[in-house]
C-alpha cells in the first residue's frame, strides 16, 4: 500500500512539473505583496483600465467598487471611465468579441479572477502574472511580432511595450544528464522604453497587485475577521477546558 501511495505522489509531482514546464519552463518571480498599499492599488487600477480593459473585460467588478481602495465616485468618473460608461457598471472591454477572435485567434479571457485561477505549483497567480508581463520579447516569426517565455506562442501582443521597450532574452547552454538545455541568463535591452527597468517592474507590480485585489476585494476583511475568530476560539477552548475540569473534579 505504501508503494502505491508513493507511486501516486511521484506521478502527481511529475505531472505538476511537466505542466509547469509546458507553461514556459522558467521559475516564476515573486510578485510584490502590497495588497494593503492604496497608492499601489490605485496606480494598478489606472494601468488596468488604460492598457488591459481595451481587450479584456472584468465583468464581475464594478467601477464603484474602487471606492474600497480610496477612490471617490468623481475620481473614478474623471480618470477611469469612458464617456459612455457609468460608475455603477461593470468593467466591460471596449473591443468587439468577433473582431478580437479574428485578430488574436480567440476572444480575450475575462480577468476578474485571473490572479486566482493562474496559481499553481510554481507559485501564486500573482507570481505568474508578474513574471508573464515582464518576459515578453520581440519575435518576428509570430503574427503579433511578440513572444513570451512564460507563455510560449502567446496570442496576446505586448501591449505595454512602449513602457518597457524591446528586450531580447540571453540564454546559457547547460548540460545535465547528457542533455543540453537553455537556461535564461538575463535580458538585453534592444530599444529603451518610456520607463526604466525598475520603473516598469514597479508598474507591473502595481498592476498585478490590483488584479490580485480585484480577484477577491474582501480578502483583507476576511483575513482580519479570521484572526479575531481564531483568538475567540482559543479563548473559548481555554474556558471549556477549565469548565470541563471543574465539572469532573469530583468524579472518580
Amino acid at each position: 500500500m505504501k508503494k502505491i501511495i508513493l507511486s501516486l505522489v511521484a506521478a502527481l509531482g511529475l505531472a505538476a512539473g511537466s505542466a509547469f514546464a509546458a507553461g514556459g519552463g522558467i521559475a516564476l518571480d515573486k510578485a510584490p505583496a502590497k495588497i494593503n498599499d492604496l497608492a499601489s492599488l490605485q496606480n494598478g487600477a489606472k494601468v488596468f483600465v488604460n492598457y488591459c480593459l481595451n481587450c479584456h473585460s472584468a465583468a464581475f467588478m464594478r467601477f464603484n467598487r474602487l471606492k474600497d481602495i480610496g477612490l471617490t465616485d468623481q475620481q473614478v468618473k474623471d480618470n477611469l471611465l469612458f464617456t459612455t460608461d457609468k460608475v455603477g457598471e461593470t468593467m466591460k472591454a471596449a473591443i468587439d468579441p468577433k473582431q478580437a477572435k479574428a485578430w488574436f485567434g480567440a476572444n480575450p479571457p475575462d480577468l476578474t479572477v485571473i490572479a486566482r485561477s493562474r496559481s499553481g505549483a510554481g507559485g501564486t497567480g500573482a507570481d505568474y502574472l508578474y513574471t508573464y508581463l515582464r518576459t515578453y520579447y520581440r519575435d518576428e516569426n509570430k503574427p503579433t511580432g511578440w513572444n513570451n517565455l512564460v507563455f510560449p506562442n502567446v496570442g496576446m501582443p505586448h501591449v505595454l511595450w512602449e513602457l518597457q521597450g524591446e528586450r531580447r532574452p540571453v540564454f546559457e547552454e547547460h548540460e545535465s544528464h547528457g542533455h543540453k538545455t537553455q537556461v535564461l541568463k538575463g535580458w538585453e535591452q534592444v530599444k529603451p522604453g518610456l520607463m526604466t527597468p525598475l520603473q516598469y517592474d514597479q508598474t507591473i507590480g502595481d498592476l498585478v497587485n490590483y488584479m490580485q485585489w480585484m480577484a477577491e476585494p474582501a480578502q483583507n476583511t476576511r483575513k482580519r475577521v479570521g484572526v479575531w475568530v481564531l483568538i475567540f476560539l482559543g479563548v473559548f477552548t481555554f474556558i471549556a477546558w477549565r469548565l470541563n475540569a471543574a465539572f469532573w473534579k469530583d468524579v472518580k
